[in-house]
């Protein structure tokens, strides 16, 4: 089998395109928004709404109505009820947001077990890439879309909160209006990857982008730009490994992305265990051969 047959053989199917669709949708925008999280520091909170969504997904399906609109609206419902949980007791956050979405989980997974259905809601809990239809798609795009459009417009405002929201504040933002945008969000975004991965999985690819980009570069403009590239790329790979090795689309998409990440974190140049290591053994060898390094070797600016 050439190369242009091992990669057209896959798209002779409807369903793997609109897998293929779908995923690269969840990876981009999942990617470009795990950037905000991992500088915020809210890995949780993205674990805490992608789990959160279950029970509004089972009850908008008794109510026979899209699971994007029951999902969307307990992920509002989770994002609020931490914040009420942490405002109004002496419980600090990350106890609000454990309290939370293990409660509404718990629920979803209460209701799973009880509703009588022809559709298999476990599908939600693990993902069902190749089964995302052409209404689903549709809807996948719109929110991961509206989800994109409203970080590129707003990246300038979120990236002042995520690194200094006194300054935001100080400039004329509102810090708190920021961060409930930016958690209204991640709330829409969880809904976009869940066809594609799952409630267990949607965490790993609101963080992992992120946190690899962030391993390889120092400057948030270039992470804006490598964190959705690396999810796009770790998408398209996951889904022909899981198609030639028979596996769970869905985990093999998020285990490309863990193995990218294992790879940067061992061998990026300035910030990777191993290759950091590297880099600074060769300017030792360098500096004792007499060669000037990269430092002394830059010109200063005029």
């Amino acid at each position: 089998m050439d190369l242009i047959e091992f990669l057209l053989e896959p798209m002779r199917y409807a369903f793997m395109v609109r897998a293929l669709t779908a995923s690269l949708v969840a990876a981009i925008v999942c990617g470009l928004l795990s950037c905000w999280l991992v500088l915020v520091g809210w890995s949780l909170m993205g674990d805490a709404v992608s789990h959160a969504v279950l029970p509004g997904v089972v009850l908008a399906y008794i109510a026979g109505v899209p699971f994007a609109v029951g999902a969307v609206i307990f992920g509002f419902l989770a994002v609020g009820l931490i914040g009420l949980v942490r405002d109004t007791s002496r419980v600090k956050e990350d106890a609000a947001i454990g309290i939370v979405f293990t409660t509404l989980f718990a629920f979803g997974l209460v209701l799973v077990s009880v509703t009588p259905s022809n559709t298999d809601l476990n599908h939600i809990i693990f993902g069902n890439l190749l089964g995302v239809s052409q209404e689903e798609l549709i809807q996948i795009a719109g929110l991961a879309a509206l989800v994109f459009v409203a970080l590129v417009l707003k990246r300038r405002d979120f990236t002042l909160y995520a690194f200094d929201p006194t300054h935001a504040y100080a400039l004329g933002l509102n810090p708190r209006l920021l961060g409930a945008a930016l958690l209204g969000l991640l709330a829409l975004t969880s809904v976009v990857a869940l066809q594609a991965v799952g409630v267990i999985l949607v965490v790993a690819m609101l963080i992992i982008p992120g946190a690899t980009a962030y391993l390889l570069t120092d400057r948030f403009g270039r992470m804006l730009v490598i964190a959705p590239a690396l999810s796009a790329i770790c998408a398209v790979t996951g889904l022909y490994v899981s198609y030639y090795a028979d596996t769970a689309p869905g985990a093999t998409i998020v285990l490309a992305q863990g193995v990218v990440f294992t790879a940067v974190y061992l061998f990026a140049p300035r910030q990777g265990l191993i290759g950091s290591r590297l880099a600074a053994g060769r300017r030792r060898a360098r500096e004792v051969s007499g060669e000037p390094t990269a430092a002394v070797a830059v010109e200063p600016p005029t």
